[in-house]
């Protein structure tokens, strides 16, 4: 008498449950398309306007973050180095090359979720345009790591796997569509800790 609906109570929560639950995954697993992807770093220019695909737009409702419209920035991410290996805490790593035109920019690092890694005390936990030490023609290198460097320095302390993001503010590489004069610097691993 109860097992008719038993088993319709218990195909809708599977239902449901797993419908939610394959949402939630496609959701974490992609951020839409439209990506540029310059060497190891990725961005969504998309992300923010009229013309973002319903991925993208899921994204912004869910992430609650104000992201910036075509005219305003980009946001670069690397979750892997130039050859290929996924970015680790316990590592430490170069940056070399240029960074396109920007009024400003910033480097940090965070976790995969998108929260930012806690650097040891007192020690630099970004840096800035307007703080670099930069080689005649424009290039910069810096380190990330656990141990302190001379120069452009990111202290990086902790585990697990971390992405490096540069954002850039007032460039036109965000309108632009030719990205073949896009110049983004080169992530090489130095040493890891745990090796």
């Amino acid at each position: 008498m109860f097992r008719l609906p038993i088993y319709v109570l218990l195909s809708l929560s599977i239902a449901f449950g797993g419908g939610t639950w394959a949402s939630i995954r496609i959701l974490k697993a992609t951020s839409g398309f439209g990506a540029i992807t310059v060497g190891p770093w990725q961005a969504f220019p998309e992300l923010q306007t009229a013309d973002a695909d319903p991925y993208a737009r899921a994204h912004r409702a869910d992430d609650g973050r104000l992201l910036f419209g075509r005219a305003e920035g980009l946001v670069f991410t690397a979750a892997r180095d130039s050859d290929g290996r996924a970015l680790s805490a316990l590592c430490s790593y170069r940056l070399d090359g240029q960074t396109p035109p920007a009024r400003f920019w910033t480097l940090r690092v965070t976790n995969r979720a998108g929260t930012p890694v806690a650097p040891q005390p007192t020690t630099p936990r970004s840096l800035q345009s307007w703080r670099l030490l930069q080689d005649n023609d424009g290039t910069f290198h810096a380190t990330i790591g656990g141990r302190p460097h001379p120069g452009n320095w990111i202290s990086m302390t902790g585990g697990g796997d971390v992405k490096f993001v540069l954002t850039l503010l007032d460039t036109p590489t965000a309108a632009s569509v030719s990205l073949g004069e896009v110049h983004l610097p080169d992530i090489t691993r130095e040493a890891c800790d745990d090796a």
